[in-house]
This record gives structure tokens, C-alpha cells and sequence, in this order.
């Protein structure tokens, strides 16, 4: 089951790739500093992924206006990540579940997606600054983009 809000959110440290390499992205290096969206999404290089990412990409301004930070979660390797990353222009940082620990833990992992096996849902998150969900979203499908309107409204109460 997927958490809620007010639950505790899961920490977790995931890997990053950019061009100074690989890094450890840990989600509690953000508390008592920024509000965090997590945004689950099944596979890099597909149509609806990238449709999401592009548009985060091409608003990420406001969420940053907003005192949030912003990731891109998935269980793609991070080389994956960062070619599509830099093929379609994302601006946010995507993040590695290549072991789906962190989709697990916030109960978005679905057990097949049309024979590819375990993937994230695609599901959003807003955890504020002391490590509590404030928002929780999963689209009825994979196909379903996230309610950007309220991931926004969400973030301006914790601002």
C-alpha cells in the first residue's frame, strides 16, 4: 500500500549520474533546509515519462520559487538516466532505484508492467523539511500524469 500523508517519509540514498560522475543523492540531506517532490516514474525513453519529465523541466523554476528540491525517481541505471536526461533536456536530477528499495518502501512498485517486470507506479510525493509526507499521489495509470496543480498548492502551505 502505498504511503500517505502524514506518514514518515523513507530515507534512502540512491545514485545520481551527472557529469562530474556518480553521487549519492540522500533524500534527509534536504530536511531543515528545502521541501522534497519525489516523482516515481516507470521507465526512462518512453513516451508519458518523458511528456512528465519535460514538463517539470520546463517549470522547474516554480518549484524552486516553491523551497523545493526535485527528483526524478525510476529503476533505470543511472547511464540510462543521464542519456535521456540529456537527449530530451531534463533539468531535474534523476535518481537510481536500480534495486527498487526506495519504490518498495513507499509502496509504489508494481509487480509487472506489460511483461517488463517490477517497475515503479508512477506516483508523487511532497515531504517537507522535517521528513513528513504532505502529499501522495498515485495515478490511476501508468499512462496518468501526477496532479502538478496540487503537488504546487501543497508546497505553497509549507513555504
Amino acid at each position: 500500500m502505498p504511503l500517505q500523508i502524514g506518514n514518515s517519509a523513507p530515507d534512502f540514498i540512491l545514485k545520481s549520474k551527472n557529469a562530474n560522475g556518480l553521487s549519492d543523492i540522500k533524500l534527509s540531506a534536504n530536511y531543515g533546509q528545502r521541501n522534497t517532490v519525489l516523482l516515481f516514474f516507470p521507465l526512462a525513453f518512453t513516451g508519458v515519462c518523458t511528456q512528465e519529465m519535460c514538463e517539470i523541466s520546463a517549470g522547474f523554476g516554480a518549484y524552486q520559487d516553491l523551497n523545493a528540491t526535485v527528483y526524478g525517481i525510476s529503476v533505470d541505471s543511472p547511464f540510462a538516466q543521464e542519456a535521456w536526461a540529456q537527449k530530451e533536456q531534463i533539468k531535474l536530477p534523476l535518481l537510481s532505484d536500480l534495486n527498487k528499495t526506495a519504490a518498495e518502501a513507499y509502496g509504489v512498485l508494481l509487480p509487472d508492467l506489460m511483461g517488463l517486470g517490477r517497475v515503479s507506479a508512477r506516483a508523487a510525493f511532497v515531504v517537507d523539511k522535517k521528513g513528513v509526507i504532505q502529499y501522495a499521489e498515485v495515478t490511476p495509470t501508468a499512462k496518468d500524469l501526477p496532479n502538478f496543480v496540487a503537488i504546487k498548492a501543497a508546497l505553497a502551505k509549507l513555504k
